[in-house]
């Protein structure tokens, strides 16, 4: 028995033992299998490491680059090309990697764009394994801005009788202590003061060197033509002209180059922009479709007779005539009895009256000339003062109001939110209360237009 038990023990350690060899050999092969994919495996990863750190690289080389060269249009006209190339390597090494190296710059002059290239290496981590060191990324970027380009500004002047309110708060004190009204209108009853007849309001202003907000629009315009004198020296791309908007638009002056000829006219009281005039009604919906064809289409600005173009209206907002808030009003002693019959039609104008200059390529640029709320005066509470409810805006000048903003509100209080609708972008609208922001504010439009570029790749 012991012999049998030993002959067959032996058997079965030798496979027992063999086995434990193919045991041992089958799992050398999973290991090396294991070990060789694995090498593919940690590639892989590693390339999606480094490609996105290589991404990340290019968009930040990218947006310094960009940077650069807005910095730099902006300097075209005034700097030399060698002297602008030196800056913007500057601003461009400033921001960027300093591993990262900016190539060719070309700047052209003539048609005001810039283009430029960068380059540089990232260095990988798992891809080393491969021998990969770095992975190289290179950018290109080009601008071109509408402050370089062939361009067309229309300067429109609201000549509404509103606009003859007294700029400072001391003008407006004499109006009223004088004539008992802070505006001073063309229209009304003569006055005696001191002795002293005055034809009407408009008379008394003048005899007193009151400054009216109709001056001080003129004023803001000045301030234009000198920074298009300066923006476009030898009068080659910038053409200005003058318009005036009340009971439809009229046109002091098509686009010229002659700033000196739209200097003239915009002082002369002859041409009807200063304050020595005004309209009786303000209809936005008949002077901006008039305005529309004035303007025309807007181009590209790359030739002089495809130029952008930018309209700049300085305005109240106001869609008014003088009848609607008197007509139809009865009294019974010093209180209204029954209201007028077009209170509801004194309102602030329709921003989709501004929609067909924008939608031929021109851009709309608001200057509001804040509407001065006289609480103590029945017209202006019956009117702009009453509720945007009380207008009835949609049923009355198809108006839609901003969902966010409650029919109660005042329709003076409403006005910029239609002036902003109206302009092309909340950046191109200001309001503006005082005299001296309203002629900064015009500049203000102007240079914000002007600054503006597109990046064309």
């Amino acid at each position: 028995m012991p012999i049998v038990t030993y002959r067959l023990s032996r058997p079965f350690r030798y496979l027992t033992s063999v086995a434990a060899r193919l045991a041992g050999n089958k799992k050398g092969n999973v290991a090396v299998t294991v070990a060789l994919s694995l090498v593919p495996m940690v590639l892989a990863v590693g390339a999606s490491i480094d490609y996105i750190r290589s991404y990340n690289a290019r968009q930040s080389m990218q947006s310094d680059l960009d940077a650069a060269l807005i910095a730099a249009v902006k300097q075209i006209d005034t700097e030399d090309p060698t002297v602008l190339k030196g800056k913007i390597a500057d601003w461009f090494h400033a921001q960027a990697d300093s591993g990262y190296v900016l190539g060719a710059v070309s700047i052209d002059v003539s048609n005001h764009r810039i283009t430029a290239t960068a380059s540089g290496a990232v260095p990988t981590t798992l891809m080393k394994i491969a021998s990969v060191n770095s992975v190289a990324v290179s950018v290109e970027s080009a601008v071109q801005g509408p402050s370089t380009s062939y361009l067309n500004v229309y300067v429109v002047l609201d000549k509404s009788p509103s606009m003859l309110l007294a700029a400072t708060a001391a003008g407006q004190q004499t109006m009223y202590d004088g004539v008992g009204c802070q505006f001073a209108c063309h229209t009304g009853d003569q006055h005696t003061v001191n002795g002293v007849r005055y034809a009407d309001n408009y008379t008394y202003s003048v005899a007193k060197n009151i400054k009216l907000r109709a001056g001080v629009s003129v004023d803001a315009v000045g301030q234009v033509l000198d920074l298009i004198d300066k923006a476009d020296q030898n009068h080659a791309r910038i053409k200005v002209g003058l318009y005036s908007i009340g009971d439809t638009a009229t046109e002091v002056l098509a686009p010229t180059s002659d700033t000196s000829t739209a200097r003239k006219r915009l002082t002369d009281d002859s041409y009807g922009l200063t304050a020595a005039t005004s309209t009786t009604y303000t209809y936005f919906d008949v002077a901006l479709a008039a305005l529309e064809k004035k303007v025309g289409a807007g181009g590209d600005g790359t030739s002089a007779s495809n130029p952008l173009k930018l309209v700049l209206l300085l305005t109240d907002g106001v869609q008014s005539q003088r009848e609607w808030v008197t007509d139809g009003v009865k009294w019974s002693g010093s209180r209204i009895s029954s209201p007028g019959w077009y209170w509801n039609k004194v309102a602030p104008m329709n921003p989709a009256w501004c929609a067909p200059i924008k939608k031929q390529a021109a851009t709309i640029a608001v200057l509001y000339t804040e509407y001065l709320p006289i609480t103590s005066d029945w017209g202006y509470n019956s009117t702009v003062g009453a509720t945007m409810a009380s207008a009835d805006w949609r049923k009355t000048w198809g108006g839609v109001m901003n969902s966010a903003v409650p029919t109660s509100i005042s329709r003076r209080d409403y006005i910029p939110y239609a002036l902003t609708d109206c302009a092309s972008s909340k950046s191109l609208f200001i309001g503006a209360s005082s005299s001296a922001d309203i002629t900064a504010g015009l500049s203000a439009l102007f240079k914000q237009y002007l600054s503006s570029v597109r990046l064309t790749q």
